[in-house]
């Protein structure tokens, strides 16, 4: 039995990261874990997922299984999946043993809507002020003064998730909030998604890279197939959009636009699993599809 390996004082616990769209929680998220688990780009609102990463090790001399969940930027509800989306973020509160709020040194202090969330839990609160490398340090000593008088946190830390600045002593500060736990997960496990939502992950944020306005928001990926083979993955994926227009923009001029997201996708995909890909994209229009609860769940919103 592998419990029978598990020391007495091994510690256990799910670790949230919430706060509003493009603070950096997903920067943050793939740092904590050391892989690249969730959608990093300059646009807001590209986590869509409660994604979870698993790390497990021994930190001065105890043995721990930290499982943290990227979570989409908090954000009031337009479409039904917004509400999924907002669900996810409420379910990764209700099970955290501590709660990592980020807020970033540019914040406006317009985060009512997350703060309301926060203000009846007895989760221990981390919050977390990030980019500070963008910031002078008296600006950085004046969100930090403002945090404290105005929120019930543990703790206010400053840090750059993008240059890795004071990310050692947030961990720290983590393991010491953890309860003391059987791991919940196999120690081999790094997240709880399966590789084709990785996939789909993957050409999802390409279309968020080569793509403005409304488009990448009116996207969804579905890998309809993911067959491993011995030295190659045969993965299809198809993209839905809501509109024509937009699968026109998708194709670009004779393909070459979504030729450019596949190529890149592929490459992407080659880092992450280890192996050559060859990857099918085919374009699907369905009309207003972020407003059907049948189609959500079908792409995995609950």
């Amino acid at each position: 039995m592998e419990d029978q390996n598990i020391s007495p004082n091994h510690k256990a616990g799910f670790i949230s990261i919430i706060g509003k769209p493009n603070v950096g929680k997903s920067t943050l998220m793939n740092i904590l874990v050391g892989e690249r688990l969730s959608i990093i780009t300059s646009k807001a609102q590209t986590t869509r997922h409660r994604i979870m990463g698993i790390v497990n090790g021994v930190h001065e001399g105890t043995d721990f299984q930290l499982v943290y969940s990227d979570t989409p930027g908090i954000i009031k509800p337009i479409y039904e999946l917004h509400k999924s989306m907002m669900h996810f973020v409420h379910g990764s509160l209700d099970d955290a043993d501590v709660i990592l709020f980020v807020t970033d040194i540019f914040e406006k202090h317009d985060e009512d809507d997350v703060i309301t969330k926060l203000q009846n839990t007895e989760t221990p609160i981390l919050l977390i002020i990030n980019k500070i490398d963008l910031a002078k340090p008296e600006q950085i000593e004046e969100k930090i003064s403002y945090w404290k008088e105005n929120f019930k946190a543990v703790e206010v830390i400053p840090i750059s998730a993008l240059h890795h600045q004071n990310v050692d002593g947030l961990f720290s500060k983590i393991i010491s909030f953890l309860p003391v736990h059987h791991p919940y997960f196999p120690k081999d496990e790094l997240t709880d998604k399966p590789e084709r939502f990785f996939a789909a992950e993957i050409i999802r944020e390409k279309i968020f890279t080569n793509y403005v306005k409304e488009v990448p928001y009116s996207c969804e990926v579905v890998i309809s197939s993911f067959k491993e083979k011995e030295d190659i993955i045969v993965v299809s994926a198809e993209i839905y959009v809501e509109r024509t227009t937009q699968r026109a923009i998708l194709l670009g001029h004779k393909g070459e636009r979504i030729k450019k997201v596949g190529v890149e996708a592929r490459l992407e995909m080659e880092k992450f699993f280890g192996k050559k890909i060859f990857l099918e994209q085919y374009i699907r229009v369905e009309p207003d599809w972020r407003n059907k609860k049948q189609k959500l769940e079908r792409f995995g919103y609950e």
